[in-house]
């Protein structure tokens, strides 16, 4: 019988007191691998007090001290590298070097976390008026909460939780019931980093426990990251209830081929970036434009690519891609693909209804090719989120821009090129809140805020750096006086 995982809530693991559960699968194999409670709303309500009790002590911790347990948890996740990528393998499907890629991500981001000392600070002014200061300071909030999805499992809860617990705030983190072993595996060793019982809390579980954590009075803010429908919702439903949000929805992420461009570098990184992940993150690449004579060549190396990928297991060293996480998924990317066929595009590369020997009941949808796509068909503007590149053509940058910005989303544009003044007019006319200049997958690093603009990101601060320090905390003004000679009139 497959284990069946707890809920970490005040300083220990508990049982979730769930009706019910979910089967985690490995997307390679279709074997169980544990069960996922859905926890209750009773659950969440647990946490939430016990984070409420731990913020009092929390919040008077000063900044220094409370990035100790981050330091220990950055060492600790470096020394469990290894078991943790292959958990997320395991339950995800990427390729063993994409899951110790995103755990380089999630480290990066506690250690930048550590610097809040620095990040936090106030401003202030002397005299704004004869012998009267004025300063602002940061204060957290109290609780805060973050519902993360299946295709990071072990980066994204790290774009919210350092910097909420560094910054003063109780942690509270709903993992996807898809993908719940990685956060179990790291949250074995935040029990070890020495974080105060209270201060950082997992509860496991589907819609109930959402809701849940939305309407609980004592959250105070709640990150999200998933498709636009959930994201909007989730934004909605927490707003209603007077708490901060910040939602990442859903893309289609363009990328522009000039033809001045390096083909081969430019074909191959544009591969990695739609192939990638099995094309199951909010940054692949979508659709391709390519300009003019960029057309035949992009066209032909992408087919060759695509048709050459090695796609199987993500802990077999030769493999380059694995499945999608489910065969719902498979299912819809599948239906996707003959919905493009359809609406009038040709088919370069069909990835439909091919088996990997030895996976044969693993959820594989091979590399597949869209060219000529309709830019007002339903498969132009549909988030597909699996291994389907959709090729559509320009005959100048003007024509190209125009379809990059006719989308709702804004997560990501790219162009590949080498003048430097085509490169400049994309960054500044694009709607797009991350853009890649001969770069496929425009990530930023820690340092840096993950922006997303329309539809792609709800909400006014984003993940990361300096944004999520002013997400996790409240600003109070403070005028003073203090007069020599108190008896003097004023």
């Amino acid at each position: 019988m497959a284990e069946r995982l707890q809920n970490f809530i005040d300083g220990g693991w508990r049982d979730a007191g769930a009706a019910a559960c979910v089967d985690v699968l490995n997307p390679a194999t279709a074997r169980v691998l544990a069960e996922a409670p859905l926890s209750p709303a009773e659950a969440v309500d647990a946490a939430a007090k016990a984070g409420a009790a731990a913020f009092r002590e929390w919040r008077r911790t000063p900044a220094g001290e409370r990035i100790q347990p981050l330091f220990k948890l950055k060492m600790l996740m470096e020394e469990n590298l290894d078991a943790i990528a292959r958990t997320i393998t395991e339950e995800c499907g990427k390729t063993y070097n994409e899951s110790v890629g995103e755990m380089r991500r999630a480290i990066e981001n506690v250690e930048v976390a550590c610097g809040i000392p620095s990040l936090m600070q106030g401003v202030n002014n002397e005299d704004i008026a004869p012998g009267i200061d004025e300063h602002m300071i940061r204060q957290p909030l109290g609780v805060v909460a973050a519902i993360t999805p299946f295709n990071f499992p072990g980066m994204i809860p790290f774009w919210f939780l350092p910097y909420g617990v560094a910054t003063g705030n109780c942690f509270l983190l709903k993992p996807s019931e898809r993908v719940p072993m990685t956060s179990a595996k790291l949250f074995a060793l935040i029990e070890k980093a020495g974080f105060p019982k209270g201060v950082v809390q997992l509860v496991n579980g589907g819609r109930e426990t959402v809701n849940a954590i939305l309407d609980h009075p004592e959250i105070k803010a709640v990150s999200f990251v998933g498709s636009t429908a959930t994201a909007r919702y989730i934004y909605s439903r927490a707003s209603a209830n007077g708490k901060r949000a910040q939602c990442q929805g859903g893309a289609k992420n363009p990328v522009v081929i000039m033809p001045d461009a390096d083909m081969e570098m430019t074909t191959k990184i544009l591969a990695d970036s739609a192939f990638g992940c099995a094309g199951q993150r909010c940054l692949a690449a979508s659709v391709a434009i390519p300009v003019g004579g960029a057309r035949k060549e992009v066209s032909e190396r992408m087919a060759e690519i695509a048709r050459t990928r090695k796609v199987g297991y993500g802990l077999e060293s030769s493999v380059e891609m694995g499945p999608v996480i489910s065969a719902e998924s498979k299912a819809r990317i599948e239906g996707l693909i003959g919905k493009g066929v359809e609406e009038g595009a040709s088919l370069m590369v069909d990835g439909r209804g091919r088996k990997v020997s030895g996976c044969e009941d693993g959820f594989f949808v091979f590399p597949t090719i869209l060219d000529n796509v309709p830019p007002a068909g339903e498969i132009a503007r549909t988030e597909i989120f699996g291994p389907v590149l959709s090729l559509m053509h320009a005959q100048t940058m003007d024509e190209a821009i125009a379809l990059v910005n006719e989308r709702a989303y804004g997560n990501m544009a790219c162009i590949f090129t080498s003048d430097g003044a085509s490169a400049r007019r994309f960054r500044y006319e694009v709607n797009a809140g991350n853009v890649g200049i001969n770069v496929g997958v425009a990530a930023p690093m820690a340092y840096f805020p993950f922006s997303g603009w329309g539809e792609s990101f709800f909400g006014d601060l984003h993940a990361q750096s300096h944004h999520g320090v002013e997400f996790y905390t409240q600003t109070k003004v403070v005028v003073e006086r203090w007069p020599r000679d108190w008896s003097r009139k004023f």
